[in-house]
């Protein structure tokens, strides 16, 4: 059996207590040692084997965990954040599926929930965004002609930004070029929830220059939308004067 965990976007304690369970049962854990926060590893038993897929191809990954499976072993594949987002884990699936490999997923904690956490923000406030876009920007790896920044910027909703703190030139012309006003409340969160966390607010239109003065390349988030100023609306839900199902609305 083949477990794919989400490691969670960096702290130790935030995986969940289903994947620090099976942490702890494996037999061999597959890990991305280039994002995954090594503590993590604590939760191992002494006599599992431990393998970081960093330098290691798909089909070598699929060697491993096949290899653990004709010896009767459970594997656990470690991923940061959630397994579903960016994860790569759609082409690992359909290598289990064709050798017969039993496999489960446990969700975690994706790094854009670890950011608004780090920024203190809520992504969907009344009367400023109701929509979260999750995207990133294209580099070496296309995205889909209907998916460009320019095409979602027309939204104006929140957005948040993986894989992209490298391309923040293009990131600026794309989303100012889409519809953002390039005054945008904007923030590059760096390792949300690691040791060294840094977070760095600025405006659309200073994305760049931000992210160049304080070195950043690498391992970041990007948000971008109206959410990070200061105004909007009170919710209905708890406005006194607003009815729910479990409670009647006051009368002056």
């Amino acid at each position: 059996m083949v477990h794919i965990v989400g490691a969670g976007c960096g702290a130790a304690d935030l995986i969940t207590l289903r994947g620090a369970r099976l942490l702890g049962e494996a037999d061999v854990i597959v890990y991305a040692g280039s994002l995954v926060n090594p503590d993590l590893l604590a939760y191992a038993k002494p006599s599992c084997t431990l393998c970081d897929s960093a330098k290691m191809t798909l089909e070598e990954t699929t060697a491993v965990i096949e290899a653990a499976e004709r010896a009767g072993k459970t594997t656990v594949r470690l991923h940061s954040g959630d397994p579903s987002l960016y994860g790569a884990i759609g082409e690992q699936m359909r290598e289990f599926d064709r050798l017969g490999i039993e496999y489960d997923i446990t969700p975690g904690v994706s790094a854009f929930s670890g950011a608004a956490a780090a920024l203190k923000t809520e992504y969907t406030l009344p009367g400023v965004s109701q929509s979260v876009v999750i995207t990133r920007a294209a580099g070496r790896t296309p995205v889909p002609e209907g998916e460009s920044l320019r095409s979602f910027a027309a939204h104006r909703a929140t957005m948040v930004l993986f894989l992209s703190a490298g391309l923040l030139c293009s990131v600026t012309e794309d989303l100012t070029a889409g519809g953002y006003p390039a005054d945008t409340p904007a923030a590059i969160v760096y390792k949300a929830s690691w040791p060294d966390e840094k977070i760095f607010r600025c405006t659309l239109g200073t994305l760049e220059e931000t992210a160049r003065e304080n070195g950043v390349t690498k391992t970041a988030l990007i948000v971008v939308g109206g959410v990070l100023g200061e105004r909007f609306e009170r919710s209905k839900l708890y406005d006194p004067s607003f009815s729910t199902e479990f409670r009647e609305a006051e009368t002056k």
